[in-house]
């Protein structure tokens, strides 16, 4: 069976159509859903019993079952979700941050995952250590913002894809699920406050420019040349700096929106001095904007963060040169927040159930 969430308001107006039932159930059932966060069909209680019956043996209504939920120092709250096969992923909760967007603001923003695991193996990242699994269904991925934000408490408005997994190579998926999310009678979330992170698939990033919608982007860039990016980003062979870049060029030419660069700073691998100043040329060829982020160890892998004062000094770097940067600290650091790791924790241990009181 498949998650109701995954259809657009018009699709279940068809949906109900062949059930034999009138067209206008479907926007009571989507506000429901979007409106009053209800899921259980059986809750619904504007519907006829007999047509919450065909609804419970038509469609999945089970919600993402929350197995962990860590809390951080600063706020940041991790969730590690079970899917209806089992597998599991996470999704984080990140306090208003400045260091996002370059910008102060008081937004909430999620961090959602497209994927179960990842394919594209960057060096660094705990997401593909067991490899890929799965895609998630566009239900999947809107069922992260409505459960983070039942349990939360909070009312999310800002969302980034950039969890687990690479959103781009669940492109279909993702463009639905953003099209729930966005619309009206769905979340409400503004496409400028909706972000597409990418390791660098360039013709999805051409695809993605293509959509009407004013999506922003976010690449992970890493490495301010092909030399450094290819020791930590495979993907870079398939898709070097120069063509990806190319393909920057071709969203901006398309959007109104700057791209934000994303740069983990690990010690003795990107964080030079030349490093900076490659980076900020980049950064100021694209009226961008960069997110330099210290490395969030992970178990297993050789990485680490360089000192404070060494991320000092890359800062000086891109400042002097003009480039529009920013760091962000400690955001979720003491919560192992970092893609992927609270999933492999998980996995490696013991089978665990859910925590008591979460559900």
């Amino acid at each position: 069976m498949h998650s109701i969430k995954s259809l657009t308001l018009d699709e279940l107006a068809s949906r109900f159509t062949a059930l034999g039932e009138p067209a206008y159930r479907a926007r009571q059932v989507i506000e429901w859903l979007y409106l009053k966060r209800v899921g259980r069909f059986s809750e619904m209680t504007n519907l006829p019993a007999a047509l919450r019956e065909k609804l419970s043996a038509e469609f999945d209504e089970r919600p993402l079952e929350v197995v962990r939920k860590t809390g951080s120092d600063d706020t940041t709250q991790k969730f590690l979700f079970r899917l209806r096969d089992g597998q599991m992923v996470e999704t984080v909760l990140i306090p208003a941050s400045p260091a996002l967007y370059g910008e102060a603001s008081d937004r909430r923003t999620i961090c959602i995952s497209s994927q179960v695991g990842c394919a594209y193996g960057c060096k660094f990242c705990a997401s593909g250590l067991d490899g890929w699994k799965r895609n998630l269904d566009a239900g999947e991925i809107v069922d992260q913002l409505l459960r983070v934000e039942g349990e939360s408490g909070e009312r999310v408005n800002n969302i980034v894809f950039m969890g687990m997994g690479e959103p781009l190579a669940n492109y279909d998926n993702l463009i639905r699920a953003i099209g729930i999310i966005n619309a009206p009678w769905g979340a409400g979330i503004g496409a400028r406050h909706i972000t597409v992170s990418t390791s660098g698939l360039v013709p999805r990033i051409r695809d993605l420019a293509d959509q009407s919608l004013q999506i922003r982007l976010a690449i992970s860039l890493h490495g301010a040349t092909d030399a450094v990016r290819e020791q930590i980003m495979p993907v870079n062979r398939k898709y070097p700096l120069a063509e990806l870049l190319d393909a920057c060029a071709y969203f901006r030419s398309r959007k109104k929106q700057k791209i934000t660069f994303e740069f983990i700073l690990i010690e003795g691998v990107n964080d030079s001095l030349e490093q900076a100043a490659e980076l900020a040329k980049i950064t100021r060829r694209f009226d961008a904007k960069v997110n330099v982020i210290p490395y969030n160890t992970v178990q297993g892998l050789p990485w680490v963060r360089p000192t404070e004062p060494a991320q000092d000094a890359f800062m000086e770097i891109l400042h002097r040169a003009g480039a529009a940067a920013t760091i962000r600290r400690e955001k979720g650091h003491d919560i192992s927040a970092a893609c992927g790791q609270l999933r492999l924790q998980t996995e490696r241990e013991k089978p665990v159930a859910a925590e008591p009181g979460v559900n």
